[in-house]
């Protein structure tokens, strides 16, 4: 039986990508750039704010000086607009509440910026006693490097055999891969099952209560 779960945050526990998609445009046009559809975001996030912006700008404007225009306005609106249209995924209330009743201990690994982090979770899941939650802080690599997953791991002291890494990307597999704990791809995030099996997702689930049999396996 597993231990502990540690979940992605945007794609996996929240569907964040519509109030993603409206800070980053907004950054844009602020800026001066074209927009894109809020259907091709998902392709855009998953690596951190940073990444973000360079994808979504224009291929010769990828400059270091754009990127950090372009933060300054998606954190303005980012920050006031977070909780505007992301809603948890079905399910997934009942999920985090059944593990929780089962003794099994919680946490957060995610490439957003741990401000907003915190801040999302404590919004939408007041009730869950959460023994971590780690977003991305200046000087410590993104995900795939398994830093944060280590930095989980040192306030929810667990044996490696006993955890079990959520995600919907290809970048959550090669994490848990990293971290050398057992993966589960969520088909219901961002990304396609196919870059969940060619990153070896050791598990593949399509619905949360999915999650509750292999932790206790």
């Amino acid at each position: 039986m597993k231990k502990l779960v540690i979940f992605d945050l945007d794609g996996t526990l929240l569907n964040t990508i519509e109030d993603l998609g409206e800070a980053a445009n907004y950054a844009l046009e602020r800026a001066g750039f074209p927009t894109h559809a809020i259907a091709s975001y998902p392709y855009f996030v998953g690596n951190g704010v940073t990444k973000l912006l360079q994808r979504v700008l224009p291929e010769d404007a990828r400059t270091d000086e754009n990127v950090d225009n372009l933060r300054k306005y998606f954190m303005e609106y980012y920050d006031t607009h977070n909780t505007d249209n992301t809603k948890p995924y079905p399910g997934i209330e009942s999920l985090l509440a059944e593990l929780q009743e089962s003794g099994v201990n919680v946490a957060v690994a995610s490439n957003k910026y741990d401000s907003a982090v915190k801040k999302l979770i404590n919004h939408y899941f007041p009730n869950i006693k959460w023994s971590a939650m780690e977003g991305q802080k200046e000087g410590v690599p993104v995900k795939p490097d398994p830093s944060i997953v280590f930095e989980i791991l040192t306030k929810a002291p667990t044996t490696k055999a006993e955890v079990l890494y959520v995600g919907d990307s290809g970048v959550d597999m090669e994490t848990a891969r990293r971290a050398c704990v057992t993966s589960c791809g969520v088909t219901w995030g961002f990304r396609p099952i196919t870059e969940l099996i060619s990153n070896h997702a050791e598990n593949i689930v399509n619905q949360p209560a999915e999650i509750l049999e292999l932790v206790k396996k």
